[in-house]
C-alpha cells in the first residue's frame, strides 16, 4: 500500500477532486491511502437531491461549502474535528460493498483507544449503538475506492442544524432524533487526543510506522496538482455538479429498502418521459444516469419501460433491492 499526502488541504472541493483524479489516473498495482480533513462542509451523495438535503439558510449563515461525491450513500457533514479515509484498490471483485475490508484497521485503533466500535448497519462504524462513521464506496470496472468519515471532535450541533431528516430514515422527523444517533469519538476516550494522532495511529497501524520518510508514498507531481484544482474548476466547484438544475415532475414514486431510498422524479409531456431523475441514498456500482437517459422519449407505461429495462442488471445501479420491486418503483 502507498500512502498519499494531501498537503494538509482543508478545502474539500480540492480534497474530493484529488480522490477522483488518483484513482482514475495515478492508481496502478498497488492500494492506496488517502486521509483528508475539510473545513465545514456538506458533502452530498452522488444520486441525491440536494436541495432536499440541507438546509440552506444554515448553510449560507454558518458558512458550509456543500460538494457533491462521486459516490452514493447519503449526505455527511465534515468540519475540522472529522477525519476521512479512502482506500483505493486496482481491484473490484469481491470487494465492491464489502466495508468490513477496509475499515477493519480504523477499528482496530479504535478499540486500541477504548473505543467500542463495529460496524454496523448498512455501511457504518458504531460505537455504543451510536454513529461515529458513515462509509461509501465508488467503484468502475477495474478500480475502486472505499471512503469513509469518522466523527472525532465535530460540532454536532451543525450536524443537525445544516441536514435535513428525511421521514423515512428516522423514525422521529425532528433534529434530536438524529443527534441522538451520532456520536464523536472523543466522548468515549479515556484520555484526550487530537484528531490528527488518530490518523497517525491508523497510519502506523498500516505502514508499522509513522516516520513519513518510511512511509511508501505516491509522489504527485506538480502536474498531478494542476489537474486536480482545473477538476474543481470543472466540477467539484461548479453549482451544475453540486447542485444541478431539477427537471419539473408531475410523477414522483420513492420507496426505502433495506439498502437505501430510492426516489424517482418523471417529467410526463403527451404521454412520454421528458425528464426522468433518479434520487437516493441506495449504493450501486453503476451511474443511474444510464437509466435515466435510457427512459427519455419512452411512452410512460409500464410495459414499454418494463421491455426497455429487460435485460439490464439493476443491482448494479442500485445494489440490494429485489429486481422486481425496484421495477414498480421505476416503471410506475
Amino acid at each position: 500500500m502507498l500512502f498519499i499526502d494531501n498537503r494538509d488541504v482543508t478545502d474539500a472541493r480540492v480534497n474530493l477532486a484529488l480522490e477522483e483524479h488518483v484513482l482514475r489516473n495515478r492508481i496502478g498495482a498497488d492500494d492506496l491511502l488517502l486521509f483528508y480533513i475539510n473545513a465545514p462542509s456538506i458533502i452530498i451523495g452522488r444520486n441525491q437531491n440536494t436541495i432536499e438535503e440541507i438546509n440552506p439558510e444554515v448553510v449560507r449563515e454558518r458558512g458550509i461549502t456543500v460538494v457533491r461525491r462521486i459516490s452514493g450513500g447519503g449526505a455527511v457533514y465534515h468540519d475540522l474535528g472529522n477525519l476521512n479515509f479512502s482506500f483505493m484498490t486496482p481491484s473490484v471483485h469481491g470487494r465492491f460493498n464489502r466495508y468490513e475490508l477496509f475499515t477493519r484497521p480504523v477499528i482496530e485503533v479504535l478499540h486500541e483507544l477504548g473505543v467500542p466500535a463495529e460496524l454496523g448497519g448498512r455501511n457504518d462504524i458504531l460505537a455504543g449503538g451510536r454513529k461515529i462513521s458513515g462509509n461509501a464506496q465508488f467503484a468502475r470496472p477495474d478500480r475502486m475506492f472505499s471512503h469513509g468519515t469518522l466523527l472525532f471532535d465535530s460540532n454536532l450541533d451543525d450536524v443537525t442544524a445544516a441536514l435535513i431528516p428525511k421521514p423515512g430514515k428516522v423514525e422521529s422527523k425532528g433534529v434530536k432524533s438524529i443527534r441522538s444517533r451520532v456520536a464523536n469519538i472523543s466522548e468515549f476516550l479515556t484520555a484526550p487526543i487530537r484528531v490528527t494522532e488518530l490518523r497517525e495511529r491508523i497510519v502506523e497501524r498500516i505502514f508499522g510506522t509513522r516516520d513519513r520518510s518510511k512511509v511508501p508514498t505516491l509522489q504527485l507531481t506538480d502536474t498531478d496538482w494542476a489537474e486536480v484544482n482545473a477538476l474543481v474548476g470543472r466540477k467539484y466547484g461548479s453549482w451544475d455538479w453540486n447542485y444541478g438544475e431539477n427537471p419539473a415532475c408531475n410523477v414522483q414514486r420513492t420507496h426505502r429498502f433495506p439498502a437505501g431510498e430510492i426516489d424517482v422524479r418523471v417529467n410526463v409531456e403527451s404521454g412520454r418521459v421528458a425528464g426522468y431523475r433518479i434520487f437516493g441514498d441506495f449504493m450501486g456500482r453503476e451511474d443511474v444516469s444510464e437509466l435515466e437517459t435510457l427512459m427519455l422519449g419512452l411512452p410512460y407505461d409500464y410495459a414499454v419501460i418494463a421491455e426497455a429495462l429487460a435485460g439490464v442488471d439493476l443491482d448494479a445501479y442500485f445494489g440490494d433491492v429485489p429486481p422486481d420491486e425496484a421495477l414498480s418503483l421505476l416503471a410506475g
